[in-house]
């Protein structure tokens, strides 16, 4: 698929919002959708306060027509001064509320923030949009494949815009690159590499543990397994369990995932394989700390190469980004490499910008690149006044997510190669990688069958 289509919304209307998913509460009537005036301001909401989701809050509070109403986090010690720095803004008390239903159920705010941990994303956006809220999900937008297309049946059903974290879509080099593949001059794709060759070590599980004081640990575990509280499984640790995530591939990989399968003009692939391991750090981690996977399209080939050990290579640097300057390609940690028939494309994500090679590495065209923060909220907001959807709408990120899913799944069943029906959304012929497709939700924090 090329660049998304800005197809218009119809305003919703203030009736039929359902309540929301099994043991949540049936919530009173949203007020209408607004395509407002540039004078009306949006009231947000965050819902996970960790160091990611306050920042994110603190930039949309940093626009004039944006205002905080409160913040939402069932972990007392996290985000403890942003309240503060968001109504210092405005002026306006900022509450703090540790139960999402509060937050879905106060008719003045318009839009949510969810930056809680993956495994809270999808049932957080669905029931927000159960709520009549239009939703800024942080990247990956979804735990697994069956969640992510509730989201998008949720987001359409309710006629919400939900806008995914994948900054790249925004980003202005990034739509000059794409506007040059879609020219004649890289020529027919049929290789892409993609890479996340990280630094990192090894993940070391302590005996479980009691809750720390004042945690909801219930709430914070939502729809994952009931276990013991391990610190190994907080603040971060989750990443490395399957339960919460899908590793660096979900967490930092699924950016340039996005990215490439934009460029290169792709939805699903027909097949997957993923090999891999624990190969460096033997630790207590469940992902991988190796992945290398094959993505089979019609006329394509996409590779995707994941390390969390490899210490001589790095993310662009800040002062790359913020500058005319580019990666040194070779030992940059995330960049993406574009095979044409004709030249050879690299680019990088969040400002890295892009150069185009020949022969000799003869450059013949790039383009300085700067992080698409600002743009991507810009697009957020535009899009909750307009109700046209945004640039990295939830249907694209769910087909991007699902990637790394798929990747994930043919690790998991021993490294088999799987052939993948889109039309489904299932595997061809292979029922234990199907039932990795979806979670068993611990209830009473389910998304229900029907949305």
């Amino acid at each position: 698929m090329s660049r998304i289509s800005r197809r218009r919304f119809l305003k919703c209307s203030a009736g039929g919002i359902a309540g929301l998913g099994a043991g949540s509460g049936v919530l009173s009537q949203p007020k209408l959708s607004r395509a407002a005036s540039a004078n009306d301001r949006i009231v947000m909401a965050l819902i996970g306060c960790g160091g990611r989701g306050s920042s994110v809050a603190r930039n949309f509070a940093a626009r004039p027509d944006v205002e905080f109403a409160c913040v939402c986090d069932v972990d007392p010690t996290r985000g403890v001064t942003t309240p503060k720095q968001l109504a210092s803004r405005r002026g306006r008390t900022v509450k703090r509320v540790e139960e999402y239903e509060r937050v879905f159920e106060d008719k003045d705010i318009d839009a949510v923030i969810v930056a809680t941990p993956d495994h809270w994303h999808g049932p957080a956006t669905v029931y927000a949009c159960q709520a009549g809220k239009d939703v800024y999900v942080e990247k990956p937008p979804s735990h697994n494949v069956w969640e992510g297309r509730k989201m998008v049946e949720a987001a359409r059903k309710y006629r919400r815009i939900v806008q995914v974290g994948t900054q790249n879509r925004s980003e202005p080099y990034v739509h000059r690159a794409f506007e040059y593949v879609q020219g004649d001059a890289l020529g027919k794709i049929h290789l892409c590499k993609v890479f996340n060759l990280k630094s990192g070590g090894p993940h070391r599980q302590p005996p479980d543990s009691n809750p720390p004081p004042g945690l909801n640990y219930d709430r914070w575990l939502g729809p994952a397994p009931k276990r013991p509280f391990n610190r190994a499984h907080f603040h971060g640790g989750w990443h490395a369990y399957w339960a919460y995530s899908g590793g660096d591939m979900a967490d930092d990989g699924v950016h340039q995932l996005d990215l490439a399968r934009w460029l290169v003009g792709t939805d699903f692939p027909k097949a997957v394989h993923c090999s891999g391991g624990h190969l460096a750090w033997k630790d207590d981690r469940e992902v991988p700390d190796t992945q290398v996977v094959t993505y089979d399209f019609d006329d394509l080939v996409m590779t995707f190469e994941l390390t969390q050990w490899a210490r001589y290579m790095s993310k662009t640097p800040g002062e790359i980004r913020g500058s005319d300057t580019f990666p040194y390609w070779p030992q940059n940690a995330t960049r993406i490499e574009l095979y044409g028939t004709k030249q050879l494309m690299i680019i990088g994500r969040h400002g890295g910008g892009w150069q185009v090679f020949t022969r000799d590495g003869k450059v013949v065209a790039q383009d300085y690149g700067r992080p698409g923060d600002r743009s991507h909220r810009d697009d957020f907001v535009t899009s909750l006044r307009s109700r046209k959807r945004p640039n990295a709408d939830i249907e694209e990120g769910h087909r991007s997510a699902c990637l790394v899913h798929l990747a994930n799944v043919s690790y998991r069943v021993g490294g088999q190669k799987l052939t993948f029906d889109a039309k489904t959304e299932s595997f061809v012929g292979h029922e234990p990688a199907n039932r990795l497709l979806k979670r068993t939700y611990r209830k009473p924090y389910a998304i229900p069958e029907d949305v």
